[in-house]
């Protein structure tokens, strides 16, 4: 993405809740080069923190609900978690956690737009959200998958104030036009019982070496390393318990 800071409205962290922690710190370890630190407070549930150098990347949990699918979910930075959460309600969405405070780290919110995708609230007080961005192993774009897109810009513009950039085939969102993801409508390429969701795209210096690693280390590739036209080569990647992501080649965001 073209934003390389948390800003209101824009992507700031993405999180894996997973059934194995210990296994999918060591696959992103292998694939990201991350460093990963779990939280020794008992009250944080085995939160880790992934980074790159000193800096966050992006963070691995346990599972807390046994309902709670495997998969990653983006977070967008806000000035207000209470005032946005109403915002959400209001424009035909479901607040399903929070607003909450998480220590003195930020107050967090758990939701669903319309279509049903999950996306959450990060209101920063002493965790500002990703510390890079762009870089290989950071997160570099997020893409909403959704089979109403209509409805899921009226809900995205109404909440966040997002720019759209269409096209025939793509749809781009931005802060004050500055990108920093997309929405793919779900046809009947999709299996039906595939929700709508977002999907947070990691950026990697060379994609099919990225795709390689990530399957000799357990992973599946969901979609081979492509070149789209006049855009990015990327990956769509599935972890060992199933979590999926996408990968595309730094340098090529926006």
């Amino acid at each position: 993405m073209k934003l390389d800071a948390p800003v209101p409205g824009g992507p700031c962290w993405a999180e894996l809740g997973t059934s194995d922690l210990e296994a999918a710190r060591r696959f992103y370890g292998e694939l990201f080069g991350w460093r990963s630190e779990t939280d020794s407070r008992q009250e944080a549930g085995g939160y880790t923190v992934a980074h790159l150098g000193d800096a966050a990347a992006a963070a691995l949990s346990p599972l807390y609900q046994e309902s709670r699918p495997v998969a990653w979910s983006v977070s967008f930075a806000v000035s207000d978690a209470d005032v946005t959460a109403r915002l959400i309600e209001e424009a035909g969405g479901k607040v399903l956690v929070g607003p909450m405070d998480v220590f003195d780290a930020g107050r967090f919110v758990v939701a669903l737009d319309p279509g049903g995708a999950a996306f959450q609230l990060w209101q920063a007080r002493a965790f500002p959200g990703a510390g890079v961005f762009n870089a290989p192993g950071s997160l570099g774009w997020v893409e909403l998958m959704s089979r109403d897109p209509g409805r899921a810009e009226t809900f995205y513009t109404t909440v966040f104030g997002w720019t759209v950039r269409p096209s025939e085939h793509y749809t781009q969102w931005g802060v004050g036009g500055v990108d920093f993801g997309g929405m793919v409508t779900m046809d009947d390429k999709f299996p039906p019982e595939v929700p709508p969701h977002w999907l947070p795209y990691f950026a990697v210096a060379d994609v099919d070496a990225g795709a390689a690693t990530a399957e000799r280390a357990g992973g599946t590739a969901l979609m081979e390393p492509t070149s789209l036209p006049d855009g990015p080569r990327i990956a769509v990647l599935r972890d060992p318990q199933g979590a999926m992501f996408g990968v595309y080649r730094a340098g090529d965001e926006g």
